[in-house]
């Protein structure tokens, strides 16, 4: 199992607004040289095309059917298949925009230091990253993964990790010229019968259901839905809240 660009995009404006407040707080009015770190399914690179249109632009993911996605919505794009961590650009940029992908790459000491590199003068990074790895949800995915039924057919899979947001201020104030660091927690709210699951299965499970075949994944999610539905009960009206957590970088070389 790998990425699938339906049901990822299921919660596509919940997914997008995060990108959209990242968007607002770019510092920079006509950037020449733009590229979308972890593009996905080009949802976010037709923001910046639609901002920019002028800009000379790709996108870059790890994942063919995302990417299949992406050039059926936006031909006139350059995307590109690579992955972040080997990913060096052709020449200095005006605009590194990732968002909800880094937390995927591991390394972030050396990563983050080396994209403010890849930038003119002047340019900006810009990252927004999911900070709920303590949430319920979180926790009970792991949880789930580590027990005995499941931990030798699972094997090391990772739901991706952030640093504190001090560590990123220590890794980026001596490289720049303006620096701002904010989190915040967008309070989502879903319905259907398992909507948290649902929106897990979209991102984070993707590499827990990797490995299993599909009765083991259906026995896998039906355990978790179990547990998601205790921890997110819905309200009297059948509306699940789902809090989930942000944290945005945006870095002026």
């Amino acid at each position: 199992m790998g990425w699938e660009p339906d049901r990822y995009l299921q919660f596509s404006d919940e997914r997008l607004r995060p990108a959209v407040d990242l968007l607002g707080r770019i510092p920079l009015r006509t950037p020449g040289r733009i590229v979308d770190l972890g593009c996905g399914a080009g949802n976010v690179t037709r923001l910046l095309a639609e901002r920019w249109p002028e800009a000379d632009i790709t996108g870059l993911d790890s994942s063919a059917a995302m990417l299949e996605r992406a050039r059926s919505v936006l031909p006139d794009v350059r995307f590109d298949q690579a992955g972040v961590e080997h990913w060096e650009p052709e020449e200095a940029l005006d605009l590194l925009f990732s968002n909800a992908a880094l937390h995927w790459v591991g390394d972030h000491e050396s990563l983050f230091p080396r994209l403010v590199d890849a930038l003119f003068p002047g340019g900006v990074l810009a990252v927004q990253m999911p900070g709920n790895f303590e949430a319920p949800s979180h926790r009970l995915i792991r949880e789930l993964a580590a027990a005995p039924e499941w931990a030798g057919r699972i094997g090391a899979a990772r739901m991706g990790a952030v640093l504190g947001m001090a560590d990123y201020h220590r890794l980026l104030s001596p490289l720049c010229t303006r620096l701002s660091l904010w989190e915040t927690t967008y309070w989502q709210s879903m319905s259907g019968p398992s909507p948290v699951l649902d929106w897990l299965r979209g991102t984070t499970l993707v590499p827990y259901l990797a490995s299993l075949d599909e009765p083991a994944q259906a026995d896998f999610l039906a355990q978790l839905g179990e547990r998601l539905a205790a921890a997110y009960p819905p309200d009297t009206h059948g509306t699940t809240l789902f809090p989930f957590r942000r944290i945005f970088i945006v870095a002026q070389r």
